[in-house]
């Protein structure tokens, strides 16, 4: 059971976590390391500008004022007991001088990125400095990294599956053309062999009227045959009259169909050419007419309405039939998806390919509702 979760797709995924989550914990441990010898760079800092003032006159202050001018890298505020502002080090003093409040933004920044540093300067009376400081510009990046990293990370993971996925489809698309091909190459020799003895029946008059009706039934695989041997390949699409191939198969589901079902044409009018196959474009109508045959259950209606647009023609495929549940509809258009009982699943999945990559338009569920039944709609470009 566990087995099925844990393949190397699991592995990498948490290996990816693992590193995220160590680059995280050690960024932060640097990064309290870091300010914690910010802290005392700032405490000597202040503990020399201490001694320089208040050094005997022969005083050696070389160290203590390498100490103050060497540091350029921490922000610092000085302030008296009443925080108003004495000086200030390593801040953008041209961003000072435009802005008479931007001292103080910073200020009311480092009050809550730090705890204050105070030296007395007299106890009578009472006078206390206060040295806020921000973060350098190294404790930034370290903070910041963990987060970059993290976004990379999720980016070149996004990546990773939309490439998997991209190459999933594209060897299931082979698969199923493949598929298709053999499936006519197969149907070919038999077909053929069907033809011959069609017409050696022929010859015999008694035999005729079988013949014929035999031969209805080789033309049709033959249809099936030329539909298949199209999958995969780049059909000819040449200008036809959509709405007589809508009909033709309408009437051929018709004759299929129990007196219990209503079929019906409704069309804005006779003619309405756009650029498809002829064969394949019936196959789609085929199959979208026999799917809602068995959706009923031998009775009730289907309704095709068709309507065109200035760029567009609209095929509605309605039925009365179970309608579909809401988590099945994204998943109706699936190859091997399927809720009856015979059947590979693919008559969708293939008629969503038909009209979606050679006739570049659409083919999705319009509306659907259980028990009432559903509707497809179909959208060619003119």
């Amino acid at each position: 059971m566990l087995g099925q979760y844990f393949n190397w797709r699991t592995l990498l995924a948490l290996v990816a976590i693992g590193i995220v989550t160590g680059t995280i914990f050690y960024s932060d441990f640097l990064a309290g390391k870091i300010a914690k010898d910010e802290r005392q760079k700032v405490e000597q800092w202040v503990e020399a500008g201490k001694f320089i003032i208040n050094a005997p006159v022969d005083a050696d202050t070389k160290l203590p004022s390498l100490i103050r001018n060497e540091q350029k890298s921490i922000p610092i505020i000085e302030t008296d007991e009443k925080d108003s502002v004495v000086s200030f080090i390593n801040i953008d003093s041209a961003k000072a001088a435009a802005d008479p409040d931007y001292v103080q933004k910073k200020l009311k920044e480092f009050k809550t990125e730090n705890n204050p540093i105070t030296l007395e300067v007299s106890k009578d009376p009472l006078l206390i400095n206060k040295y806020y400081y921000g973060h350098s510009v190294l404790l930034q990046q370290v903070r910041y990294y963990p987060i970059v990293q993290l976004l990379i990370v999720a980016l070149f993971i996004i990546i990773t599956i939309f490439s998997l996925q991209a190459r999933n489809k594209s060897t299931q698309n082979q698969v199923w053309a493949g598929m298709a091909k053999e499936t006519a190459h197969q149907l070919g020799t038999p077909v053929t062999s069907l033809q011959g003895w069609v017409e050696m029946l022929k010859e015999n008059k008694a035999n005729e009227p079988i013949a014929i009706e035999i031969e209805k039934d080789v033309q049709r695989l033959r249809l099936v045959s030329d539909r298949f041997g199209k999958i995969g390949s780049i059909p000819q699409l040449e200008p036809n009259n959509v709405v007589r191939q809508v009909e033709e198969m309408v009437e051929y589901i018709r004759k299929r169909a129990t007196g219990k079902v209503h079929l019906e044409v409704k069309k804005d009018q006779a003619d309405m050419i756009a650029p498809i196959s002829a064969p394949l474009f019936d196959w789609v109508i085929e199959n979208l007419l026999k799917n809602a045959l068995d959706a009923m259950d031998g009775k009730g209606s289907i309704i095709v309405q068709m309507k065109e647009e200035e760029k567009n023609i609209l095929i509605d495929v309605t039925d009365t039939g179970k309608g579909i549940s809401s988590q099945n509809i994204s998943r109706v258009f699936k190859p091997g998806f399927s809720t009856k009982k015979r059947g590979w699943g693919l008559g969708l999945s293939l008629s969503k390919r038909i009209i979606e990559q050679y006739h570049k338009g659409q083919l999705y569920v319009k509306h659907s509702e259980l028990g009432k039944g559903t509707t497809f709609r179909i959208v060619l470009k003119k």
